[in-house]
């Protein structure tokens, strides 16, 4: 399963609030909603994330496997 950091929390850490986000039409206020509630976002949201922040897509996402899957 993929796993999301706290991808708002690095938004800001770089200092992107969800409010110059939307006003400076970086991210729409729909992918904003997908984030707060950790649902999964497309890879163009990666790819801005990245570049807004200066980072890998690795920094955002990472693998755990899931416990009921079988190999």
């Amino acid at each position: 399963m993929i796993v999301f950091t706290n991808i708002l929390k690095l938004l800001s850490d770089h200092g992107w609030s969800t409010y110059r986000l939307q006003k400076e039409n970086q991210l729409p206020n729909g992918t904003i909603i997908r984030l707060r509630n950790k649902k999964p976002i497309t890879t163009n949201t990666i790819d801005t994330i990245c570049r807004l922040c200066n980072c890998q897509p690795g920094d955002l996402i990472r693998y755990v496997p899931d416990e009921d899957q079988e190999a």
